[in-house]
């Protein structure tokens, strides 16, 4: 099903998130990482990042920026802003943008647009439009676009939407309109539309005048527009509570697994949580709805919810906001009553842990350290090694005792990590990468 998104637009100039194209007031603090990650809690689509630096310097920075921010959320950038070249689609791309949009203002960005979606894909390129003459430049170039990116200067006119309309592409083509200010009846008139496919809005960029997202695509279902909320697949009837017409629920972080806290539902909290998208509980001792982290500000966004066999214990995998203990520890299990002595090592995390080792030792070296040698000697000495350890390897698999290869494939990983240390790659990018692939 196609769902109509609401998306949040995120205007990058020196690091920092501020107010708009031209407003380059502040957001709050500036901090784009956690004004993104509000934004994907709160229910956003995705996020619409504009780089608004003048220099190369300036480019490179914000381009960072967004590869943290593409590892922050587990929304989609789209991003643009001081391309010229392929090579700078490239790198938003390898950054982590889903998808990169142009300005068709500039004709020379027009002759890009062939170029790129010829080597990245069609569905990657979107043209970025604020007049009428470039919004009609980008519809005479569909066959190279996926899509098209309209601010709200351009009026949407029923002139617009006639050309919009009579575009036939053989491909997905989306149309984003970002506008400045709305109500929900504007909200509704627009994503109505069928050229529309989503909204940017820049109303939603404060985080203390953050909208409820989701109680907000409620009320757009029912106007029978449809977007992308929680459904789950059992109703409460469906479930076996206790006699107290409870439900156990075990909660879990959803990246690293690791078990929070337990906590308790009735069929209001269930309700609330699956409408919502945060972690709503029936307080047992206070006998009233609890909303984690309604005072303490500690939410809990829903990941995942997954029954067990029997459907009485419900597992919630969440992004966990602070520490989910009331003590102020991350997990409510931080005591160990027993344990037998056993080998521990988690076999997933042995490059991260290594890694940061590596990693430490370049901001605390170590007398001695062969790892603060490597980075000492630099690059020109870490490459030669991972040569002659890859070469060591190839000698290696010609041997058909397995020993050999296992020991020379350690030494080239642990050279590797060196190498990613000292150029700034980490083993998220690496397994992004290859989850992309």
């Amino acid at each position: 099903m196609s769902y109509k998104e609401l998306l949040v637009p995120l205007y990058l100039k020196n690091k920092k998130a501020v107010t708009g194209l031209k407003d380059h007031t502040m957001i709050e603090d500036g901090d784009a990482l956690r004004l993104a990650a509000a934004y994907d809690n709160a229910g956003a689509d995705g996020l619409l990042v504009f780089d608004l630096s003048q220099g190369d310097s300036e480019h490179e920075e914000n381009i960072a920026l967004m590869k943290e921010i593409a590892r922050t959320v587990d929304i989609p950038l789209y991003g643009g802003g001081n391309i010229r070249r392929m090579e700078d689609v490239k790198k938003l791309l390898y950054a982590g943008c889903r998808k990169v949009f142009l300005n068709f203002a500039k004709e020379e960005n027009v002759r890009l647009a062939h170029e790129v979606s010829s080597r990245f894909g069609v569905e990657k390129i979107l043209a970025c439009t604020r007049t009428k003459e470039a919004l009609l430049e980008a519809v005479a170039h569909t066959t190279v676009l996926g899509g098209i990116v309209m601010l709200e200067a351009l009026a949407l006119d029923t002139i617009l939407m006639d050309q919009l309309t009579e575009q036939e592409t053989d491909h997905l083509f989306t149309v984003y309109y970002i506008k400045e200010a709305y109500t929900e009846e504007s909200l509704k008139r627009i994503l109505a539309l069928p050229q529309i496919s989503g909204l940017g809005l820049s109303d939603f960029m404060h985080t203390e005048t953050l909208p409820d997202l989701m109680s907000m695509k409620h009320a757009l279902r029912v106007a029978d527009i449809p977007v992308n909320t929680f459904e789950a697949s059992l109703s409460w009837s469906d479930i076996k509570t206790g006699t107290d017409g409870l439900l156990p629920v075990v909660v879990q972080d959803y990246k690293t697994q690791e078990v929070l806290m337990v906590a308790y539902m009735n069929q209001q909290a269930f309700e609330t949580t699956v409408r919502t998208g945060r972690m709503t509980y029936w307080s047992r001792s206070r006998s009233e709805l609890w909303v984690k982290g309604l005072t303490s500000g500690h939410f809990q966004y829903v990941k995942e919810l997954s029954i067990d066999c029997d459907q009485d214990t419900l597992l919630a995998k969440v992004f966990q906001v602070g520490a989910a203990c009331h003590t102020g520890n991350r997990s409510c299990f931080y005591r160990t009553i027993l344990k037998k002595e056993f080998d521990d090592t988690n076999p997933l995390k042995v490059f991260e842990e290594v890694f940061q080792v590596i990693l430490d030792r370049r901001v605390h070296p170590k007398e001695g350290s062969y790892t603060n040698y490597l980075f000492e000697k630099g690059i020109d000495k870490i490459l030669k090694k991972v040569g002659e350890e890859a070469t060591e390897i190839i000698i290696a698999a010609k041997n058909p005792d397995p020993e050999e290869i296992k020991y020379e494939i350690s030494d080239f990983l642990y050279h590797i990590m060196v190498l990613m240390a000292e150029r700034g790659v980490s083993w998220e990018d690496i397994t992004q990468e290859l989850a992309r692939r």
